[in-house]
């Protein structure tokens, strides 16, 4: 791998571990692109090449796999969750939700028990695919 390569793997993974951190804050491409100190076109492109999907969407997934997780442990409303994880209205929350998991929030949360499993086991087994 050249040195330009790692250069530019390392700085998506700047941003991506900002993603990761402040999930719930809003956070746009042009923030994001100034992280990773290139420009957000560029951000948009690459991020896309080396993380196989688009910037929101993946932001979109962090926030839903944290749903998902307090969806399970938690009995907060589904609105209260939904602010919490950073989405603005509690219906894009549920299209998202439903998009990415295949269900409602609320369909969730009846399906899901909890079971005494270590913790990585069951994340690894929710994570969504999509």
């Amino acid at each position: 791998m050249s040195r330009a390569a790692e250069e530019t793997n390392r700085r998506m993974l700047r941003a991506r571990d900002a993603m990761d951190r402040a999930y719930a804050r809003p956070l746009d491409v042009p923030a994001l692109a100034r992280i990773a100190h290139v420009s957000a076109a560029h951000f948009t492109r690459t991020f896309r090449a080396t993380f196989g999907e688009t910037p929101h969407r993946y932001l979109q997934r962090r926030r839903v796999e944290r749903a998902m997780s307090l969806l399970r442990e938690t009995d907060r409303s589904v609105t209260d969750i939904c602010f919490q994880v950073g989405f603005g209205s509690p219906g894009t929350f549920s299209r998202t939700f439903r998009d990415i998991v295949g269900r409602s929030p609320r369909a969730y949360r009846k399906e899901a028990t909890a079971v005494n499993v270590p913790t990585c086991f069951t994340m690894a087994w929710t994570r969504p695919s999509g």
